[in-house]
């Protein structure tokens, strides 16, 4: 009966269903953000390593206009190496943007060149597919050699081996030595496979950069559980190295997994904020749009519902009636709701705006929704419904 009441009123039914569709979309949109919010950082924070600091130049946290990011140099590495309790590597690195690489009649733009010293992949926990790791032969020399991401060795080399290849860097020849594996992450300057390692040394000579200062250093610890030791203890030699009184702040930043985390953690609650309060809002304006429809559909089957009642039908059949009425149509509405949600996750995917996880949360956050949106939005009219006087009713007056 609440199916055939339901067709015999479709065009108050495809409004309900519109309505309660675009409050589910923006639920199913949310949910899948914030799980894929969570999978990235739990990918960074493993590409990154909880073992590991990334000490930057500068203090990232002041944003002061004209500040120096180049503070760290090389006695710095050195000391960091020989007085930090616990290190075991310490590795600096330096970068340039956007170089163009040429190999026979391929040409690509690198986002960035970084250049290091020896045992980069060993420091980023980076698998090599094929090659070797930098030596610290290549830093003393200078020499042109390198590793390559895997993004821009397809693009280059296709389906063949990079590896003993020369390429044509800004104008100078460099032998490709090695291949880092495939990551898929996305990290500083953009995706981090589309990349070129080479030493420090050749990247400072050739593009003529600062020698005595570089951007970053990368250390890693024996024992991860004494990250917050390490990192104090760092930060005290670094402040003592660098000249700085306790009053003055940081000129260095250091980040670990534990920070990563913090502020991964705090984009994530923006999301659910911002997404959270315009879902609830389209939900809220589906559930009036469902009351008061319904409201103007039980003024319309007065004397259908008093006809009922004076065939013996008891009041709660008329108020599950209504309200079976109203759950059908949101639960249409959310599945409607959930095809739209995921299409929008999709297109929001391939704009890189937002990173979307649909999973079967997403399936039963939205049915959850939509048959409280139906109880609770659909309570009132049959209320309303089940309480009319069977003689009124007929006679269609209240």
């Amino acid at each position: 009966m609440a199916w055939h009441a339901l067709r015999a009123a479709r065009v108050r039914s495809l409004f309900v269903i519109a309505g309660v569709a675009l409050g589910i979309a923006s639920l199913t949109v949310i949910v899948a953000a914030v799980d894929g919010a969570e999978r990235k950082a739990n990918e960074m924070v493993r590409v990154f390593g909880p073992d590991a600091a990334l000490v930057l130049g500068g203090n990232i946290e002041s944003r002061a206009v004209g500040q120096r990011t180049l503070t760290l140099s090389y006695e710095d590495a050195a000391a960091l190496r020989r007085s930090l309790p616990g290190v075991y590597l310490v590795v600096p690195m330096r970068a340039k943007s956007n170089v163009q690489v040429r190999y026979g009649g391929r040409v690509t733009q690198v986002p960035v060149v970084v250049g290091t010293t020896e045992s980069y992949a060993r420091a980023w926990d980076w698998p090599l597919t094929e090659g070797r790791d930098l030596t610290r032969d290549d830093l003393r020399q200078g020499a042109r050699v390198g590793l390559i991401g895997d993004t821009i060795a397809r693009e280059l080399f296709g389906d063949e081996s990079p590896i003993g290849r020369t390429v044509l860097m800004d104008r100078f020849p460099l032998q490709i030595v090695g291949r880092l594996s495939y990551r898929g992450v996305v990290g500083g300057g953009g995706a981090i496979d589309d990349r070129i390692i080479i030493p420090i040394t050749t990247l400072t000579r050739r593009f003529n950069l600062d020698r005595k200062y570089f951007r970053a250093l990368r250390v890693k610890f024996h024992h991860p559980e004494s990250m917050p030791r390490h990192v104090a203890n760092m930060r005290s030699l670094l402040r003592h190295l660098h000249g700085l009184r306790p009053e003055e702040m940081d000129d260095f930043s250091i980040l670990t997994a534990d920070e990563i985390l913090k502020f991964l953690s705090t984009f994530k609650g923006g999301l659910v904020l911002f997404l959270g309060v315009t879902a609830l809002v389209a939900m809220v304006v589906g559930g009036f749009v469902l009351a008061n429809l319904f409201y103007l559909g039980v003024d319309e089957r007065r004397s259908e519902i008093g006809l009922k009642m004076a065939l013996g039908a008891p009041r709660w059949a008329i108020l599950t009636q209504i309200l079976l009425e109203a759950v059908i149509l949101t639960s249409i509405g959310a599945l409607f709701g959930m095809g739209l949600g995921m299409a929008m996750g999709q297109l929001l995917a391939r704009l890189e705006i937002l990173q979307i996880l649909f999973s079967w949360k997403v399936f039963g956050f939205s049915l959850t929704a939509s048959l409280v949106i139906g109880l609770l939005f659909g309570l009132k009219p049959a209320r309303r419904a089940a309480s009319l006087s069977p003689i009124d009713a007929l006679k269609g007056n209240g």
